[in-house]
């Protein structure tokens, strides 16, 4: 018997006379014949060959097609000078009926009714591991001879007319620092996989125990090492499991087809787009992935928004790629709670100013277009105006649906775990991410100020009280934008806006957000959250990530955003004569003119949207 060790470094075909022999005491085929592309195997009856192919195309992420057979083609010219597909995996499976009633080492003896059967050559990630080392990333599995752990996960594949399944992955502990590495790596192998689909925590995609694989062995990770996620082929073993044919065949998990297909032959396909990746979330952890141009863009969108047009020291607050790293959260996110209001003009009435609700209502916007469930919570004492100014803006096409107006009462030591979650159950938060803008925030005392130090408790409702309990609650996300530092979220930043703003050691709000978007008006952090969600949502790497790799791509379906999305001088214009009808006041001056914060809308505000929007749509 020959073992393991001395495989790595022959060739496929020597391997594949091995296996055909029965020479080998091994059972898998990660780090065999090092640098060569291995396969997962589909064999079934040639009836289901044309569905099965589309089921293919529909989730090229787990199944990229290499190769289709004719019915009873047994060899494969395309990947193979010399093989056999009957005798040459390692492992294989029986199915009848969707039930897998054999393991077996040859299906020879099925050559009768192979003969009216076709075979599917998918691609498989034990293909990139070898990749993946020379670039100094330990491969766990291999280290440890033994199979790479595979897991049913709760995202669906996109079905045909007989196949249909969950998405199966296979996973591999890597460094924290080589997170980036292991994905620029992967990202142009997409007939291997390509680059993971899931980077943190597994049950983010449905999976409970990371040492009950489901496929495979378990895996041990170091110190320091973060659970990746490829979408995996034995999804296909899924797939004809549900589909219940007569009789099928698959490879054992694990136990692969080896090509004689070099796999610098996939490194070849590197496209224009570079990957980068971002932690959004620390409970549960989770990373994103998206372009470097996508970045780049967005980081222009903070540069433009951070300027500080009141010369108030708002410079001093600005923290790099959080727009950017609020933006990733948000666009993983199924339901957003957004909070506003600043009840500055407490002389007057209303005593809001309209810094605040353009910039949430163009959050609400982008984020309905792009299908999440959007609510905004208020003071229970502008409920009724908020919900007028949403209606209204839907009346004047500013809104394409209505938002929910909601607001929040302290009644108890549980309420705000009762508001966010079903039955105060943190298990089952209501909303994913949770964004103030321009809200009054908590000081350090317990109380609420204005830029002018004046104490405007009387007139805020304790919404503070969510994101303090979303810090606890795993599955939330909190976003604070502000141009002060008294508003809420601001307390990530507090220090510093005691340094640098006027009053700052007495307002400044001490309640932090996960991420905090400073902008020289917070309207301007509004419409670049819209604007980044855009160019976000139109990156081909991202937009695979957000979809596991399943699925056809929607890019193609967001060409009309930009009219009925994205923020316009138009609208914003519409909007803020609404609010000057509800007497809502500029913040600084109390003027009801065409102003936020003091300053002019038109050759301001307006000019503000037009670069948002021309760094955004080029």
């Amino acid at each position: 018997m020959i073992f393991k060790g001395g495989l790595r470094t022959l060739l496929p075909n020597v391997v594949r006379n091995l296996i055909r022999s029965n020479k080998l005491s091994i059972r898998n085929t990660s780090g065999m014949a090092e640098g060569f592309k291995q396969a997962n195997i589909v064999i079934l009856h040639k009836s289901l060959a044309d569905d099965f192919e589309k089921f293919c195309s529909a989730n090229d992420g787990p199944l990229p097609l290499l190769y289709r057979s004719k019915p009873g083609e047994w060899k494969c010219p395309a990947l193979s000078n010399s093989c056999d597909i009957r005798t040459d995996c390692l492992e294989y499976r029986k199915y009848e009926n969707g039930i897998c009633t054999g393991i077996l080492s040859s299906i020879k003896e099925y050559s009768e009714q192979l003969k009216d059967m076709v075979t599917f050559y998918l691609g498989c990630s034990f293909t990139f591991e070898k990749a993946v080392q020379k670039v100094g990333i330990p491969v766990r599995n291999v280290e440890q001879k033994c199979n790479v752990s595979m897991y049913k996960t709760a995202v669906s594949c996109c079905s045909t007319r007989y196949f249909h399944c969950n998405l199966v992955v296979s996973m591999r502990p890597v460094p924290k620092d080589k997170l980036e590495v292991v994905v620029r790596t992967t990202c142009p192998m997409k007939k291997s996989h390509g680059e993971p689909v899931h980077i943190g925590s597994p049950g983010l995609l449905g999976i409970q125990d990371l040492s009950k694989p489901d496929y495979g062995d378990v895996v041990q990770a170091h110190p320091g090492d973060v659970p990746v996620f490829w979408a995996c082929g034995v999804t296909g073993v899924e797939a004809i499991s549900n589909c219940k044919s007569l009789l099928a065949f698959t490879h054992a998990p694990g136990c692969m087809f080896i090509t004689d297909l070099k796999d610098e032959d996939a490194a070849a396909d590197h496209g224009k787009e570079i990957p980068e990746v971002f932690c959004i979330s620390q409970n549960p952890l989770h990373y994103s992935i998206t372009s470097a141009r996508t970045v780049q863009k967005i980081r222009c969108l903070e540069d433009m928004i951070g300027i500080d047009p009141g010369d108030r020291g708002v410079k001093h607050l600005c923290l790099q790629d959080e727009l950017l790293k609020a933006c990733l959260s948000l666009s993983h996110a199924q339901s957003v709670l957004i909070t506003t209001g600043f009840p500055t003009h407490f002389q007057y009435e209303p005593p809001e100013e309209n810094d605040g609700p353009p910039g949430a209502i163009a959050m609400a916007a982008m984020l309905t277009a792009m299908g999440k469930n959007v609510a905004i919570v208020s003071d229970q004492r502008a409920l009724n105006l908020n919900q007028k100014i949403i209606k209204e803006a839907v009346e004047q096409g500013i809104l394409e649906t209505p938002v929910p107006v909601i607001s929040y009462r302290h009644d108890s030591a549980d309420s705000a775990l009762l508001f966010l979650c079903e039955d105060g159950n943190p298990e089952k938060p209501r909303f994913s991410h949770l964004v103030a803008i321009e809200r009054t925030g908590m000081a350090a005392d317990g109380n609420y100020y204005n830029a002018r130090k004046i104490n405007i408790k009387h007139l805020v409702d304790p919404i503070d009280e969510l994101f303090l309990a979303a810090g606890s609650i795993s599955g939330i996300t909190t976003t604070g934008i502000g141009d002060g530092g008294n508003e809420l979220g601001m307390g990530k930043v507090k220090e510093a806006v005691k340094k640098h703003i006027k009053n700052g050691d007495v307002i400044a709000c001490d309640v932090a957000a996960d991420f905090t978007i400073v902008a020289g008006v917070s309207n301007w952090g509004g419409y670049a959250v819209a604007c980044a969600l855009y160019i976000l949502n139109n990156c081909k790497i991202h937009d695979r990530y957000l979809r596991k790799a399943v699925g056809f791509s929607k890019l193609s379906k967001k060409t009309g955003w930009a009219a009925s999305a994205l923020p316009s001088v138009a609208k914003e214009e519409k909007l803020l004569n609404i609010l000057r009808q509800h007497q809502v006041r500029s913040g600084k001056t109390a003027s009801l003119e065409m102003e936020v914060d003091g300053l002019p809308f038109y050759d301001t505000h307006s000019l503000m949207i037009e670069k948002l929007l021309e760094e955004t749509l080029k």
